[in-house]
């Protein structure tokens, strides 16, 4: 059992020089801040806990290493958050002595976090620190999907690419691999390997270019919901709207759609983790890319506050779902999907050899398809998963 007091320094967070809203209002009053006079303590109560990871290790520009403090800084003047959500602010991981040893420590405290049943939020510091969380899957021996909301795709070939662009690779390459889905949302054909691509695809994961994404946001709702860990790289948002990142472009997702994809992350009752990483303060501009980072944040917990827990009562007979059999003649079986009366998201329902049922997020349009007599893409991966 770890103590979390020696990975954490602890916070001062300083009064908005402008404040917006009445004290009562702030998003200060969701939190219990780690400072020198409030130790850490009495975890059980909390449902979330948020901390930085300040390090620009392993990364092409190191002012990543700014970036929690920054967001945490604009985050503070934001709005409180409906509801009742408790959040903990942990403070700022202690780095380690070297890149290697503070993804072993960022490994050990999302393990410990795990067995709290406490979701771990993560402000970076750079992409490079996916490692740790594969490192803590691993340490839990848990198979998992892993989305990246990203305008590349972080598999770099060469041996001097910063883990930042390569940890992708690192990865699925690495031993033991415990990665058993991968998704991406927000890819630019001009900014990545076709190769690299094609290679994926082969491995069934799931890529959505940026233009497929934009044009109809909410199909990415399925893939979030199914996923147990996400990462969110502000290269992401166009220049414009994020100039602070750490390999900015003119392409790229607007502010409002990148904080509708945190706030799917956030309703999804099968995630497990959220991290947002490369923000580089130094060439941000008035704050403009921590501010967005921190709505980002923000609309993820509003979403987590309202989160509906359905996925485990999918295949329970209670009134609250409706299933809908399809028939397709190229399929040989019914295609069972199954609506929720209450949050009207969609799954598709599959059956293995043994008689057990896998759900596979969906949505309405998938069974549209069916109805239509096309085969949903979804369905298809689901079944080449196992």
């Amino acid at each position: 059992m770890i103590d979390l007091m020696n990975y954490f320094d602890p916070l001062s967070i300083e009064e908005p020089p402008f404040p917006y809203f009445a004290e009562k209002a702030r998003f200060s009053n969701n939190i219990a801040v780690h400072t020198e006079n409030s130790p850490i303590k009495n975890l059980d109560r909390y449902k979330v806990a948020l901390f930085g990871v300040p390090e620009g290790r392993n990364c092409p520009i190191p002012g990543t290493i700014k970036a929690p403090s920054g967001i945490r800084r604009q985050l503070y003047q934001l709005a409180k958050i409906p509801g009742k959500l408790k959040i903990i602010d942990l403070g700022d991981m202690r780095r380690g002595v070297s890149f290697e040893d503070t993804v072993a420590g960022l490994a050990d405290i999302l393990v410990y976090l795990s067995g709290k049943e406490i979701f771990p939020l993560i402000l970076g510091g750079s992409s490079a620190l996916a490692l740790a969380i594969d490192k803590a899957m691993r340490m839990l021996k848990k198979r998992y999907t892993l989305a990246t909301v990203d305008s590349r795709i972080d598999y770099a070939g060469s041996k001097d690419t910063p883990g930042s662009l390569s940890f992708l690779k690192d990865i699925i390459d690495g031993k033991n691999c415990m990665l058993g889905h991968f998704i991406n949302i927000g890819y630019q054909t001009q900014l990545n390997d076709q190769q690299v691509v094609n290679r994926l695809k082969e491995r069934h994961a799931e890529l959505v270019r940026i233009g497929e994404a934009r044009k109809s946001i909410h199909l990415t709702e399925p893939l979030i919901r199914d996923s147990d860990a996400i990462i969110f790289d502000m290269s992401s948002v166009r220049q414009s709207d994020a100039p602070g990142t750490i390999s900015p472009s003119p392409n790229g997702f607007y502010g409002e759609e990148i904080c509708l994809l945190a706030r799917y992350a956030g309703i999804s009752d099968n995630l497990s983790l959220f991290a947002l990483f490369d923000v580089d303060p130094d060439v941000d501009f008035r704050e403009q890319t921590t501010g967005l980072a921190a709505q980002v944040v923000w609309f993820f917990l509003e979403g987590f506050a309202q989160k509906q827990y359905e996925a485990q009562f999918l295949d329970v007979d209670n009134g609250r779902f409706t299933r809908y059999h399809v028939t397709l003649p190229d399929v040989g079986e019914d295609m069972v999907f199954v609506k929720s009366n209450f949050t009207d998201r969609w799954w598709i329902e599959l059956i293995n050899t043994s008689g057990e049922s896998t759900f596979i997020a969906c949505s309405q349009e998938d069974y549209m398809k069916a109805n239509h007599g096309e085969v949903p893409e979804r369905w298809l991966l689901g079944t080449r998963r196992g």
